[in-house]
């Protein structure tokens, strides 16, 4: 090997160890010693600390992952499916073996606030941990208070089932030099304390962006901040942008219709199904009237983001399906017109009204093809114990049926929606 040759393989070297040494150093940057806080559990937590930590998983929704469709609450085992392969929530109940029965506070800190286990491993962002490290201490402590204070459960974890090389160490180490780190919250002095909590809740506990946001190939979201939007991976439900006028964005609602749908599910200007409907049903049901109008607050006064071009009108027979006279308003009149109107006027407080819903024409039409296939329920909550619904409709509507039908509504009365094809509805059915 000649002198160059050398020289050259020592410099990539060392390059590598420069780099390695900053993918170490950012993967530990505010990390407290463990030593500070003790490794073993802390005296007995009060029972105003436990009924803090239940309040503060309800608002987390943390039982809604670990805990597995017919299993114990908190055991974990529910798979999470990911574009990089299936994560399976751990055991969050105090038993020794196979739960956080040995976690001390400052461990279950640090996997919240860094994103790290209590053995040093490096946790999946399945787990929101980029939401949660805004999580105060004393927030920390009380959950992990409540958790101590559930019955143990003896069921094992489920090992992940990731592909490589999404299932190395050094992959996800590599991964959070890019795209985590960690935060403490600092209250916006211009703001008052309502949209402080609110921010709080939104951005940390509440970790909405995890679906109301776009992701990167590697799964990343620009910030806790971005809320415009994306499409939900685990089931392909588009989650749609909180501050955008032609989607989710609520700066125009009365603040009450704000607090209403979060705790019931339905208020006068709109109605939750799908994955959203499991948030408020596990979740902000539960959260008192305070935090829900901080919540409203916050989310009210979001930065506006610029809506989409309405596109210009489509002649009626531009697409299959949307003439009057085709077989979109045939299965519309056979199927749909009893309950939202000829009109597509819906019936209030009972059936919503297709006419004029941005929910119809948003220009990801993948809700209303589950709607369609699957039918669909806002939750049932103390405000709404026995909320209307609607019927699935996959085994009574073809594919090309679907897709004539929502084309149609997406069209009529006013709406300017694009069509819906039949591939869109096959990808999703």
């Amino acid at each position: 090997m000649t002198r160059a040759l050398v020289r050259a393989a020592l410099a990539l070297l060392a390059i590598a160890l420069l780099l390695a040494a900053l993918v170490w150093w950012l993967n530990t940057r505010d990390e407290e010693p463990l030593a500070s806080g003790g490794t073993a559990a802390s005296g007995a937590a009060d029972t105003e600390q436990i009924a803090r930590g239940a309040y503060l998983a309800r608002a987390g929704n943390c039982m809604g992952c670990h805990t597995a469709q017919g299993g114990v609450a908190y055991a974990g085992g529910r798979g999470v499916p990911t574009p990089f392969g299936t994560i399976y929530a751990p055991n969050l109940t105090p038993d020794a073996a196979h739960g956080i029965g040995t976690w001390s506070p400052a461990e279950f800190w640090r996997a919240l606030h860094n994103g790290r286990a209590r053995d040093g491993r490096l946790l999946y962002p399945a787990f929101p941990y980029p939401n949660y490290t805004r999580i105060t201490r004393a927030d920390s402590d009380a959950l992990h208070a409540y958790l101590h204070s559930l019955p143990a459960v003896a069921q094992p974890n489920r090992p992940h089932e990731l592909r490589f090389p999404f299932d190395q160490q050094a992959a996800l180490a590599v991964w959070r030099a890019l795209y985590f780190r960690p935060e403490r919250v600092t209250p916006d002095a211009s703001r008052g304390a309502d949209w402080n909590r609110g921010a709080y809740l939104v951005e940390g506990l509440g970790h909405c962006n995890a679906c109301h946001a776009s992701r990167n190939a590697l799964g990343a979201t620009s910030s806790t901040l971005d809320l415009a939007g994306g499409l939900i991976p685990v089931q392909n439900w588009y989650a749609p942008s909180l501050t955008a006028a032609d989607e989710a964005s609520v700066a125009s609602w009365d603040l009450q219709h704000i607090v209403d749908l979060m705790r019931t599910g339905v208020s006068a200007r709109g109605a939750v199904m799908g994955p959203m409907g499991e948030v408020v049903g596990g979740s902000t049901q539960y959260l008192n009237e305070p935090d829900l109008r901080a919540m409203a607050t916050y989310l009210k006064a979001l930065p506006p983001a610029p809506s989409a071009p309405a596109p210009a009108p489509a002649p009626r027979d531009a697409s299959p399906g949307r003439s009057p006279d085709g077989p979109g308003a045939k299965l519309y009149t056979d199927h749909c017109v009893q309950c939202h109107g000829e009109q597509g006027e819906g019936v209030p407080g009972i059936y919503p009204a297709l006419a004029g819903s941005r929910a119809v024409t948003m220009r990801v039409s993948a809700n209303l093809v589950h709607l369609v296939l699957e039918g669909g329920f806002p939750p049932s909550t103390q405000g709404n114990p026995r909320p209307y619904g609607m019927p699935p409709f996959a085994t009574v509507l073809s594919t090309d049926e679907v897709a004539q039908l929502l084309s149609y509504v997406r069209g009529s009365w006013g709406n300017r929606g694009a069509p819906v094809s039949a591939l869109d509805v096959a990808r999703l059915r």
